[in-house]
């Protein structure tokens, strides 16, 4: 057994050995085909590399002078509107016909109408009261100018009779002639014409006092007749203006007091609008007149009373109406913002031809206010300017290059450069998102 196991393991030996070399054989065989197949093909042409050129748009770089708009929003009010009450009670007996709200009402018209019964009798009353003020100080000056002649007759009696009592005296006392009693009445006599002489004399002294303290009625009779005269003109109310009725609420055999509002009226040819500006644009580009004499107080100076421009929200795209820029209005330290007010004549808002509305109160307007010049500034595209405040130019190689540049103003899809740019250079205002710097471009100038 042994022997054939012997046997056995050279022959399996020499098996292993044979398909190893068939293995080799093949392999090899393999690789010779291989090669001679590759000696059979032609190598590639060898490609050129080419720099692909970024298709972009361009602005050649130029210089102008911009008047900086300032915009802002709000809406228009008419600047004058009063609130019509009485200034007298009463019952109300007469209402205007077209007292209702959006009616023209001119000037001077009767809107309403107060019972003036009671006011008519109060001023016939006070007009009798100054009247008899006045025929009392005509007779106290005859009653003065009669007791003047009186004083003199008086005053004649009073000499007369000392002279009589004098006289008398004398006979009795040194030619023993009369009696006792003759001389007492004579005296008696005497003494009354001395008493009437004073009482009249103090009499014409209080003339005077009571001239002047009638006169002082007349005039207090005057006051109350003015009155009486001025709350019977109350009676009617007119129209202060031609306005337009905002609202009314007035009616016949109504009872209404002093102070009480009926009827309010909004004068249309003066309208304002009041829009807010944010402060720093207000302070660097607003315009106002530093110069003027009148200003002696700490508040802004007045505006300069440039033209602005008003458009109706809603049809932004007709005709603007011209304001003029009045005065500036408050400041507001939480939104660091400045309201200023644009008044708009009457003769600017009429209906236009191709319009269905004239400028009315309620409209909600944007407004463009013009400011200072800025001069040698580029108008840019607002998407040509990163947020970091840089320009992508294009060479003189048709190269890629940024550039930081010094933003002054910024206009609806517009921004102004002041610094940074040369003229003549070529902005790219392309969009473009993290370009290669350097990168190739082609530029089609716009």
């Amino acid at each position: 057994m042994e022997s054939k196991q012997s046997i056995k393991t050279p022959v399996r030996a020499r098996q292993i050995v044979i398909r190893i070399i068939i293995c080799l054989i093949v392999l090899l065989f393999g690789l010779l085909i291989m090669n001679k197949l590759s000696a059979l093909k032609k190598p590639p042409a060898e490609a050129k590399r080419t720099e692909q050129a970024l298709q972009v748009e361009g602005t050649i770089v130029k210089t102008e002078d911009v008047r900086v708009i300032l915009t802002g929003y709000g809406e228009i009010k008419t600047l004058n509107t009063v609130s019509i009450s009485p200034e007298i009670s009463g019952r109300v007996v007469d209402v205007h016909p077209r007292l209702d709200a959006g009616e023209i009402i001119p000037r001077g018209a009767t809107l309403f109408k107060i019972d003036s019964r009671i006011y008519a009798a109060t001023l016939q009353e006070a007009n009798a009261s100054l009247q008899q003020l006045k025929n009392t100080v005509l007779r106290l000056e005859k009653q003065l100018s009669l007791d003047r002649k009186r004083q003199k007759t008086i005053g004649r009696n009073r000499d007369l009779a000392q002279l009589e009592f004098k006289r008398i005296q004398q006979l009795y006392e040194v030619n023993d002639v009369g009696t006792r009693s003759s001389v007492d009445r004579t005296e008696q006599a005497y003494n009354a014409t001395v008493d009437q002489a004073d009482l009249m004399a103090r009499t014409l002294a209080l003339y005077p006092l009571q001239i002047q303290e009638v006169n002082s009625g007349i005039e207090a009779a005057k006051a109350r007749f003015a009155i009486a005269e001025v709350n019977l003109l109350r009676c009617r109310v007119t129209s202060p203006f031609t306005g337009r009725i905002k609202n009314a609420s007035v009616e016949i055999g109504q009872f209404v007091t002093p102070g009480q509002p009926l009827v309010t009226l909004a004068d249309d040819t003066l309208l304002e609008i009041q829009i807010s500006l944010a402060a720093e644009d207000a302070r660097q580009w607003l315009l106002f007149d530093h110069n003027q004499s009148e200003n002696q107080t700490t508040w802004f100076s007045k505006p300069t009373p440039v033209a602005c421009k008003l458009r109706w929200t809603e049809n932004p795209e007709t005709d603007p109406w011209t304001g003029i820029l009045d005065k500036v209005v408050q400041f507001n330290p939480q939104t660091r913002t400045l309201t200023v007010a644009i008044h708009i004549d009457a003769k600017n808002v009429q209906t236009r031809e191709h319009s269905l509305f004239p400028l009315v109160e309620g409209m909600f307007c944007i407004v463009d206010v013009p400011g200072k010049t800025i001069q040698n500034v580029v108008r840019l595209p607002r998407w040509s300017v990163s947020f970091e405040n840089t320009v992508y130019l294009a060479t003189e190689e048709s190269r890629l290059k940024t550039i930081p540049v010094k933003v002054i103003y910024a206009e609806g899809e517009n921004v102004f450069v002041s610094e940074g740019l040369t003229p003549g250079q070529t902005v790219v205002t392309t969009r473009l998102s993290d370009p290669l710097e350097n990168a190739l471009l082609a530029v089609t100038v716009k």
